[in-house]
């Protein structure tokens, strides 16, 4: 699985993130996520990379029902907008 640049991700809290771009840790070239809230005043997070794709801990938090902490979403225009190719 790879993160998306420009898609929209549903935390498993049920909160929405833009996925802005993949970057790089400057001492450890760790690839992270750089992402922004689409809530509140839009705040932007880095996140490493793996742990952006990681599962939600079922023992920790046994209700949840996705799958994964951040899952991508496939979200559809209202005014029927389709994405040129």
């Amino acid at each position: 699985m790879d993160v998306i640049k420009g898609r929209i991700y549903k935390h498993f809290k049920g909160d929405l993130y833009l996925v802005e771009d993949v970057v790089y840790h400057s001492e450890t070239k760790e690839q992270m996520v750089l992402y922004r809230a689409l809530y509140g005043n839009g705040l932007r997070y880095v996140r490493p990379y793996e742990m952006f794709l990681s599962k939600v801990d079922k023992v920790k938090y046994p209700e949840v029902e996705q799958e994964y902490r951040f899952q991508l979403q496939d979200l559809e225009s209202k005014a029927g907008f389709v994405e040129p190719k």
